[in-house]
């Protein structure tokens, strides 16, 4: 699990890909999320962005970290902690949950989508934002992790300036587009838009601020939103 400065330096020391993420998730937030939860928030760092650059609001998280939980209270969000298999919400809370970089390290994928489906009210939306295993970054993450290090010579060649910790890649399992899909499918949800946005290679992703594109064909972070029906 990541501590919340190490969290926050990974992405402060890759703003650009920050910002495409962060751009992303706008996009599918848009006009207005309502009434809001964001599972797995970490350090409300995108929350906070998103409230204060661009003036969505997020004010309900869960989070199962404690050490994250400080951080993103004090970055002005009500955070309960939890998991995403188990919220300590009630059924029909919420007008949009939002699971960012989040399926890829619950231990149930599946509940953690039906448990968004429960604290949704009917007509509300599930977004689910995330690496894809058949991207750029899921098969270097997995080429990391095979080799054992970011410092094996061959992918040192090739690895982003600043690479995700391997013991966080370690923890992760990456979803394919299909999966994802799947997964909010099963759970009941209609899927009424896709967007993707990291479209160049993980060497050159942090060189350039990205505007999210719809589809998920070329993105290695894909974001996918589904709707919950009456």
């Amino acid at each position: 699990m990541f501590e919340a400065s190490r969290y926050d330096s990974w992405f402060l020391s890759n703003q650009y890909v920050l910002e495409s993420e962060v751009l992303l998730i706008k996009y599918m937030l848009e006009p207005s999320p309502g009434k809001a939860l964001s599972v797995g928030c970490g350090s409300g760092l995108f929350e906070f962005i998103l409230r204060t650059r661009y003036g969505i609001k997020i004010e309900d998280c869960v989070e199962p970290s404690p050490d994250m939980v400080k951080v993103a209270e004090a970055r002005g969000l009500r955070v309960k902690i939890g998991v995403a298999e188990n919220m300590p919400f009630s059924d029909g809370e919420f007008d949009t949950v939002l699971l960012n970089g989040v399926l890829d390290y619950v231990t149930d994928d599946f509940k953690a989508v039906k448990e968004a489906y429960r604290v949704l009210k009917p007509g509300g939306h599930i977004i689910v934002a995330d690496v894809i295993a058949e991207g750029s970054y899921g098969l270097l993450y997995k080429l990391a992790e095979a080799l054992g290090s970011w410092d094996n010579p061959y992918i040192a060649r090739v690895k982003p300036p600043n690479p995700y910790p391997i013991e966080h890649v370690r923890q992760a399992r990456w979803h394919t587009v299909e999966e994802i899909m799947n997964l909010l499918k099963n759970a009941g949800f209609v899927i009424v838009k896709v967007a993707q946005t990291l479209t160049k290679h993980p060497r050159y992703s942090n060189e350039v601020i990205e505007y999210p594109i719809d589809g998920y064909d070329r993105g290695d972070y894909v974001a996918f939103k589904g709707w919950k029906p009456y």
